[in-house]
């Protein structure tokens, strides 16, 4: 095996490659970014959890029946939920490289209710789909306190601000008939906003209080222990290099496999490597920041007086949380802030030096809303891939000729709160026990394809590089 220092080596001469090919090729130059230097892309999330080991690869050939591939929220949701039900049943996870290394823990820690996409429901679905993720956040913050996990979140509520009048007042009207529903949000005009949280530039706003703020790295990695001593067999750095299905589906690693009876995919946007849901989603890279942690002093200062969080009404939408120890964390707000690789690739090569011009750009949004914040340094820097369905909303079902091919991907954006629902959906669907779940617009539902490449790459950049806008995620 390769010294580390040999490792860092060859992946710095990739990159070099990787960059002189996007200085010297027509095409390449639009698509790799300018710098490709290489820098630990830890998240504050992963960084709060300083004494994590990971566990040992999958080094010999095992039955099993379930396996699932990735150690995120779904990954660990269904295999805690699927082991108390069946603690008879052998379980195995594997994980590519640490457990939280995905989007579960690079993400915004915005524990939201609600689907990314929310149009044309009726008042029915629209209830039901609030009931469902109010009832997955009661269930997240359960698991913490029935495990004592020392996790940190809040749950003091969230605000979607408009920056518009005409949005605002129609968000008013909205709000008023949610309420009617039975759906507890307020809506908060710029005078009452004001003594919330001072944003600049915002009209109004509508406050969730049954959403909030959690440090979802530490929720995935503080269960590992708990996993074990349900019977799951944790194996980390073990990438599932290809699946034969049939009766026994076999999952092929690096240095041994896994037979199943059945297996879950938990890959959100890595899913297309392992050959499934090509068309169905891509993944897009978001970068995030985090401030070194403000006092209450400074809270008040530059107008954070209550909320454990916000996001913006644009394309492109902006979203803010401040934990319980005082960092901010910010991401979105521009086209910058947001990226596709040609080919589906699922990381973003060197960042966050690479995305510099992005993090600078994600700085000025942030600074737009809290001017007080301009001043506080910028602790850490990430970016997390995303899957991105074209209707935003996730896919969960089971598929392939046996049906015991299980998945759930593509959560736009809103996976802390659905990925971990997905984990009880999954548990009921293999039971035979669904009917909970059934008719929601996500659940075992076609999709709209994504076109191939080159026209995926280049519908992209249509929508965000010529036109400036984005479909809202």
């Amino acid at each position: 095996m390769a010294s580390p220092q040999a490792k860092s080596r060859s992946e710095k001469a990739l990159f070099q490659a990787t960059r002189l090919a996007a200085k010297t090729h027509p095409i390449a130059k639009h698509i790799f970014p300018e710098t490709l230097d290489i820098d630990d892309n830890h998240s504050l999330w992963v960084q709060q959890t300083p004494d994590y080991q990971p566990g040992e690869p999958l080094r010999e050939t095992i039955s099993a029946d379930l396996a699932i591939i990735g150690g995120g929220f779904t990954g660990v949701s269904t295999a805690y939920h699927f082991s108390r039900r069946y603690p008879e049943k052998r379980v195995v996870l594997l994980e590519a490289k640490t457990l939280a290394n995905g989007a579960s823990g690079r993400n915004g820690g915005m524990l939201l209710n609600w689907l990314a996409n929310m149009y044309g429901l009726s008042p029915e679905m629209t209830l039901r789909i609030y009931q469902m993720t109010h009832a997955g956040i009661e269930m997240i913050t359960d698991i913490i306190r029935r495990h004592q996990l020392p996790v940190s979140y809040r749950l003091d509520g969230t605000l979607t601000a408009y920056t518009d009048s005409r949005r605002a007042e129609a968000a008013h009207q909205e709000a008023e008939a949610h309420q009617q529903m039975g759906i507890p949000v307020q809506y908060l005009d710029a005078k009452r906003l004001k003594q919330e949280l001072d944003l600049q530039g915002v009209y109004g706003a509508v406050l969730d209080p049954n959403s909030g703020q959690i440090n979802g790295a530490q929720l995935i990695r503080f269960l590992r222990p708990v996993l074990q001593e349900q019977g799951v067999e944790i194996y980390e750095q073990s990438p599932v290099l290809g699946i034969q299905e049939g009766a026994i589906l076999t999952l092929r690693t690096a240095q041994a496999e896994v037979k199943a009876k059945a297996v879950v995919l938990a890959t959100n946007g890595y899913t297309g490597k392992l050959g499934y849901f090509h068309d169905a989603l891509f993944p897009l890279h978001s970068h995030v920041f985090a401030t070194a942690p403000l006092t209450e002093a400074d809270q008040a200062r530059i107008g954070w007086r209550r909320m454990a969080g916000y996001s913006d009404d644009l394309d492109r939408i902006a979203y803010s949380s401040l934990t319980r120890d005082g960092h901010i964390v910010f991401g979105g707000g521009s086209n910058q802030s947001y990226a596709y690789l040609f080919r589906n690739r699922t990381s973003y090569p060197g960042s966050p030096h690479s995305a510099q011009k992005s993090f600078a750009k994600i700085e000025q949004t942030n600074n737009r809303y809290l001017p007080g914040s301009a001043s506080t340094p910028i602790m850490c820097r990430w970016t997390g891939t995303l899957g991105i369905t074209l209707n935003r909303h996730p896919l969960i079902g089971v598929r392939g000729e046996n049906r015991n091919l299980f998945y759930a991907i593509g959560y736009c954006g809103h996976g802390v709160t659905l990925a971990n629902v997905a984990g009880q959906i999954l548990t009921d669907l293999y039971s035979g026990d669904d009917e909970r779940w059934r008719e929601l617009p996500f659940y075992q539902m076609p999709y709209v394809p994504i076109p191939p490449e080159p026209f995926r790459w280049m519908g992209y950049q249509l929508f965000t590089r010529l036109t400036g806008r984005s479909p809202r995620m």
